[in-house]
């Protein structure tokens, strides 16, 4: 960390008070001065640099999911600012990402690699205060003992704070492909090339997949093409069961994955996938949404509905190993980079997307 950035640190940490955009209500977020969180033992403060706008937020904030006041935001990277008593494996002016939910490693699904479905993995352990929803839409967050103990991950050096702050939606995209069991050589087709679509595009390539990207955005498709695309379609323009029935003898996809909030979708995905082969749903996140299945297909030809849900502590470490190495392009994704006042703006971009817009990252 530079001298600049230790000087800025402690100037703020005298103020007592810091910068945050606290949730007050479906759709409304404010910039509010509020006290910096203290730290107790085995805690950490941790000033935060960079932060995703996260479709999963983005729900929150605009449907009124959980009752006010929060400070949302989960894809942070920072600089560890304080170490409570007893905390050994970081200390101050070190460069790191915290995650925000870690399992207990012991229960029913724990024992089942179901980190999602823990209850402990529930608790949310990192806040800027009020109710802990994330905090990294905030100067600094409060890192708690067992997220530092499990669930922080050091920046190399080589490494901006904006690349580190995608390993928490890397993550959960790599835990996608695993659920998936996605094998070489498959065609698998991923209904929505945004951010996120792009780098479940980029996990699937890891695996040796062929991946078709389909959006309804052009310039979404040119960039999966750019960053490993076998191919990449318009739906609304292209006749998508062909095309990727040219591509397997006749068949069909693999495996369909549907990143995108289009409930239309996964009937469509339904569709274009093979006897015997996999729908997964990864952007259907609001309880209680209703969509159309074909249960026929599920039945007579053995197409199989899967879901899968948030990111997995066993898979921090490739996360890591992936963006750090540039195996996948997070830069690639960036499209705007605003102050923390402007976090409004940013959730407008990220919820009316343009041939303009990708990743929205906010920098506190």
């Amino acid at each position: 960390m530079s001298a600049e950035e230790l000087a800025e640190i402690s100037q703020k940490l005298q103020g007592g008070t810091m910068r945050a955009a606290v949730y007050r209500g479906p759709g409304q977020v404010s910039v509010e001065r509020v006290p910096i969180p203290e730290v107790g033992d085995g805690e950490m403060l941790v000033r935060i640099y960079a932060c995703g706008v996260c479709g999963t937020d983005l729900k929150k904030i605009e449907h009124g999911l959980v009752p006010p006041p929060r400070v949302f935001g989960h894809e942070m990277a920072g600089v560890v600012a304080k170490a409570g008593k007893g905390v050994t494996k970081f200390k101050v002016g070190d460069r790191v990402v915290a995650h925000h939910h870690v399992p207990c490693g012991a229960c029913f699904y724990c024992r089942r690699r179901l980190f999602s479905q823990c209850e402990f993995y529930r608790r949310t352990g990192t806040t800027a205060g009020f109710e802990p929803a994330g905090g990294g839409f905030a100067e600094f967050i409060r890192v708690m003992d067992w997220i530092v103990d499990a669930g922080v991950v050091r920046i190399p050096d080589h490494a901006s704070y904006e690349e580190a702050s995608f390993l928490e939606p890397l993550n959960t995209c790599l835990r996608a492909v695993d659920i998936a069991e996605v094998l070489p050589g498959e065609v698998v087709v991923i209904y929505g090339q945004g951010p996120v679509g792009l780098m479940m595009m980029q996990a699937a390539a890891v695996e040796g997949a062929r991946v078709v990207g389909l959006d309804f955005i052009d310039a979404r498709l040119d960039v999966a093409r750019e960053l490993g695309a076998a191919a990449a379609f318009n739906p609304q323009r292209d006749d998508v069961k062909a095309e990727i029935a040219k591509l397997t003898e006749g068949r069909g996809a693999d495996l369909a994955i549907v990143a995108a909030a289009n409930p239309q979708a996964v009937g469509e995905a339904q569709k274009i996938t093979r006897r015997g082969g996999r729908v997964m749903l990864f952007a259907q996140t609001v309880p209680g949404e209703q969509i159309p299945v074909d249960a026929g297909a599920i039945c007579m030809e053995e197409k199989k509905l899967i879901g899968s849900y948030s990111a997995s502590v066993d898979r921090q470490d490739k996360a890591a190993e992936l963006v750090f190495s540039g195996k996948v392009d997070v830069k690639r994704l960036i499209s705007h980079r605003l102050p923390l006042e402007s976090l409004m703006e940013g959730i407008g971009i990220a919820l009316h997307p343009t041939d303009q817009s990708l990743k929205v990252v906010i920098q506190p």
